[in-house]
């Protein structure tokens, strides 16, 4: 039976990528480490035709610094060797992105691909396997003929394993598109396991009358994850990988096709309508915390023998755009861009304010999963500075002006104040804290930091699950995989988790003779708070005389309990914001404490206007988050607290901003 079945058409696809804004080392150390390795190992084995997919920022980078790496590729792929295919050129995650901007990121790198290597790519790389029912009208029109999904986008739809070695057909709109199931199997197997492993799969689904079998995955994992460099080179495991598949080639039981070859050549399936979807990491990883811990119960009590067959597939998670619901900094960051990308068609659409864009919809920074992303500030900080320069660029000439707008989707307007210099984000809904604070100077957002959150893998050494969770084979014959190491990671003791989502004058009462040390770990209970209180307002502008260009912008806030906060924005730049309060309602010796939550690579001067001498406190915003590495330490900015005697009913607060890498210490 084996010798009659047809070979097993083999797809060996590999995605390399860098985010906009990581540093030049580590593109260095990569292209030294992984790239070049992977081509050089490619190349000599002659194990070709395999499926490359190159992101845009790394594109751009290799160009400037390695551009006989580029040439290398230009030849592989115009041999034939190397199939190469699109995405959204800055790597976005395309669901996240309005019609025409997807189409935009799209034709970039359509063009990038025909002008570099002369190819008319028509595949596409789905970023992070982010799916949604209708990219496919816009992948068609796009001119995208076939897209890498996971095996796990069928499988929750109750397809069955056996189902998915071919292609699938689905539409959006009458417009259809092919999906290629990428195996989930293979992804675990390849590098991390024995070959044999890997050539006992493809045996066995050609014994099954299977005919197709696709790997696409981070190449990063060919000597980027830890631990992998030493297994694939310096263990040899790429060497016997060559070897075993070279034998079932000779043997007859595989063949090496691209993947625009098997959509051609592997019979269809048929239609297939999934639904929202990612791999099954992402999905945990897109929960909230305390679902998160539910979810790995569930997993438990189902057991990993089921949990590996078909029930376990419907046993999932939630989805990509959940992270903009779990974390504010990147919904703040999501609804900025949208904001922009409006404003640069408004006016339009100048090539270099929308590259701009383009880069600051690289998905990198927007999410959090195994690797640091949100939680990494350099990714955040590239962000708002590609933001920051597209939206100069669009205001140039501007005078200061306010509009009034639901800009972060939640149900209640905000206030954007903006100018030719900068733009300032205002919540009356929280409080009239401040959201947004970004000069176009130096394109820092001067709120940009994260606020401490409790994560579900904030779990301690010594859980009852450990031995459960904790598992990985690290003997000779593997190698633990990036999500072998994340189940590992264990903390001594649990980090503060902050009462409040942070940002610029988030107002509380402190109780009397708070210790500064129990503020910095946030042991403390408010006597009142005002960070999730909505407040009525009004806005005003004014001029230095009758006729004049507006100088100042104005936003005055209060409440019922005589609480106003006025925010006055000067079109130099100046930041002033003036409060008033019924000091009668609060115990005598109280402290008003409006805490300005900043980013940590400026020196923020605070000043408390009057002749009262004030203290202030500053202590660095430290989070404990995972990335490949394990467990990390990162300042992600620095919290400054003027610590004024509630007796006094009224205060003003004026910020001035320079540049420093300081972080600050308690006053």
């Amino acid at each position: 039976m084996t010798g009659m079945s047809a070979p097993v058409r083999f797809v060996f696809g590999v995605h390399l990528h860098q985010p906009v804004g990581n540093f030049d080392h580590v593109f260095a150390d990569h292209v030294r480490d992984v790239y070049a390795p992977l081509l050089a190992a490619l190349t000599e084995r002659e194990f070709f035709p395999v499926t490359l997919h190159i992101s845009g920022p790394l594109l751009e980078w290799l160009e400037q610094h390695e551009p006989a790496y580029v040439d290398q590729v230009g030849r592989l792929a115009a041999d034939g060797r190397l199939e190469l295919l699109m995405a959204g050129y800055y790597e976005p995650v395309l669901a996240s992105l309005p019609r025409d901007d997807r189409l935009e990121q799209l034709a970039w790198m359509r063009e990038a691909l025909r002008a570099r290597f002369g190819v008319q790519a028509n595949g596409l790389w789905l970023t992070e396997r982010v799916w949604e029912p209708d990219l496919a009208a816009d992948l068609h029109d796009a001119g995208v003929r076939f897209a890498l999904v996971d095996d796990r986008h069928f499988l929750v739809s109750g397809f069955r394993p056996d189902q998915l070695h071919a292609p699938w057909w689905t539409e959006h709109g009458g417009k259809r598109l092919a999906l290629l199931p990428i195996s989930e199997r293979l992804r675990y197997l390849i590098p991390f396991q024995p070959p044999e492993e890997t050539i006992g799969h493809l045996e066995w689904l050609r014994a099954n009358g299977h005919q197709l079998a696709i790997l696409a995955d981070d190449g990063e994992k060919f000597g980027g994850w830890p631990g992998t460099r030493e297994w694939v080179y310096e263990k040899g495991w790429f060497n016997r990988f060559f070897d075993a598949m070279h034998s079932a080639i000779d043997r007859g039981d595989v063949v090496m096709s691209t993947c625009a070859a098997a959509v051609d050549e592997v019979p269809t399936e048929g239609p297939a309508y999934l639904p929202t979807a990612s791999y099954r990491e992402m999905e945990e990883w897109s929960l909230p915390a305390e679902a998160a811990l539910r979810l790995h119960a569930l997993e438990r009590e189902l057991g990993a023998d089921r949990l590996a067959g078909v029930d376990g597939a419907l046993i999932r998670g939630s989805h990509w755009r959940n992270f903009q619901a779990k974390y504010a900094e990147s919904n703040r960051m999501h609804k900025k861009m949208l904001a922009v990308t409006r404003l640069c068609r408004e006016r339009g659409n100048p090539d270099v304010a929308r590259r701009h864009v383009g880069r600051a919809q690289c998905n990198d920074a927007y999410w959090h999963g195994v690797f640091g992303g949100l939680y990494l500030p350099f990714l955040r900080a590239v962000v708002w500075k590609e933001l920051a320069e597209a939206e100069r660029l669009l205001r140039a000439g501007d005078a200061i002006a306010a509009d009034v707008l639901d800009l972060d989707f939640d149900g209640h307007d905000d206030i954007w104040i903006h100018s030719a210099t900068m733009s300032l984000i205002v919540s009356p809904w929280r409080g009239g804290s401040i959201e947004e604070f970004t000069n176009f100077a130096d394109g820092v957002n001067l709120a940009d930091t994260l606020t401490r959150r409790r994560e579900s893998y904030h779990r301690l050494a010594g859980d009852a699950h450990d031995a459960a969770d904790g598992e990985g084979d690290d003997s000779d014959e593997s190698t633990p995989s990036i999500h072998d190491i994340e189940r590992q990671n264990r903390m001594q003791a649990l980090p503060p988790v902050d009462h409040d989502v942070r940002a610029l004058f988030v107002d509380r009462v402190l109780p009397p003779g708070l210790p500064f040390e129990v503020y910095e770990r946030a042991e403390y209970a408010a006597v009142h708070s005002w960070s999730r209180a909505p407040l009525r307002w009004t806005i005003d502008s004014d001029g230095e005389g009758d006729g004049e260009p507006t100088r100042r912008v104005r936003v005055t806030m209060h409440d019922d309990s005589g609480f106003e906060k006025i925010i006055t924005l000067h079109d130099d730049g100046v930041l002033r914001v003036d409060y008033r309060w019924d000091a009668s309602v609060f115990p005598a010796d109280a402290i008003f404490a409006p805490e300005l939550s900043c980013a940590r690579e400026v020196d923020v001067r605070v000043e408390v206007a009057g002749d009262r001498e004030v203290v202030v406190w500053r202590h660095p915003i430290e989070t404990i988050a995972k990335s490949e590495k394990g467990l990390e330490r990162t300042v992600q900015g620095i919290s400054i607290t003027p610590c004024i005697p509630v007796r006094a009913g009224s205060a003003t607060v004026i910020v001035s901003v320079g540049t420093s890498s300081g972080t600050g210490t308690a006053d």
